[in-house]
């Protein structure tokens, strides 16, 4: 799946919008990119853009959204963050708490086990969010902390989840998350993202040897839910010291042991 064919442009099928659906839609991809940065929140002005909505219109569902405690303004630099409806519409679902619980003492036993950074990352779509990370390894330039939420293609671990999807389905995930990372970041990484899936479709697993982030190794595997389809992801992160390309065989053992275990409950939890 080449990038250039991914830069083509592909004329969208015609769709039927019921009245209030676009609206709707607008709201929730505006919550969405607010979940995406938990902790620095986002200004107005980059919020708008980010959504490509017009400033005006952002501010008026902003407003909303922070009535309703779906969104929060920090007073500090007036940034856009989280509210706490978000987190209490999520006890609605207690067999994700309950897993979420099981997988925090899981992930931080392995990445004591392994001497590095051992990251959760559930499927949200065409994206992953984080969900747990363990370990106490310092390495700059990671994005993945709890809360966070990028294109399933910019992480080893969203790597390893396309990887069990249908061809078209990977095709048509791997179009929006190129044209996602251009409208937020420019096409300056595209070839590095590539060169990391090349990577992993030949070791058959999540594979980034410093391909994104120079200093930064990390490894990934997928977690199938009760349908059998990829639901998470397991990720190994550490220099390149720590996991050399020579520990390949053994990281992906490890990895795979890891996360079938994960699953396992996950499975249990009907997740």
């Amino acid at each position: 799946m080449d990038l250039d064919a991914l830069l083509r442009p592909h004329p969208a099928p015609p769709e039927a919008e019921r009245p209030g659906t676009r609206s709707l839609g607008r709201v929730i991809k505006v919550m969405r990119m607010v979940a995406s940065r938990p902790q620095f929140g986002w200004r107005l002005s980059d919020l708008s853009a980010a959504c490509n909505l017009d400033r005006a219109t952002v501010h008026r569902m902003l407003a909303f959204l922070v009535e309703e405690r779906l969104v929060a303004q920090r007073a500090s630099d007036r940034h856009y963050l989280p509210g706490p409806l978000m987190f209490e519409l999520g006890l609605a679902l207690p067999d994700h708490l309950q897993f979420q619980r099981r997988a925090e003492v899981m992930v931080n036993a392995f990445a004591c086990r392994m001497a590095g950074i051992a990251v959760l990352l559930l499927r949200s779509g065409n994206e992953y969010v984080c969900s747990v990370r363990a370990g106490t390894v310092a390495l700059s330039g990671s994005v993945l902390f709890p809360g966070n939420r990028r294109p399933l293609f910019t992480a080893a671990g969203g790597v390893a989840i396309l990887q069990t999807l249908p061809a078209d389905e990977a095709r048509a995930v791997l179009r929006e998350n190129v044209a996602q990372e251009i409208a937020r970041c420019g096409t300056g990484r595209l070839a590095s993202l590539q060169k990391m899936r090349e990577r992993s479709d030949r070791h058959g697993f999540g594979v980034n040897l410093g391909d994104v982030v120079p200093g930064v190794h990390a490894f990934g595997a997928p977690l199938r839910g009760v349908d059998g389809d990829a639901i998470a992801a397991l990720c190994l992160l550490g220099s390149p010291e720590l996991y050399p390309e020579e520990r390949l065989p053994e990281l992906r053992t490890q990895l795979f042991e890891a996360a079938e275990a994960l699953a396992a409950d996950a499975r249990k939890f009907n997740l």
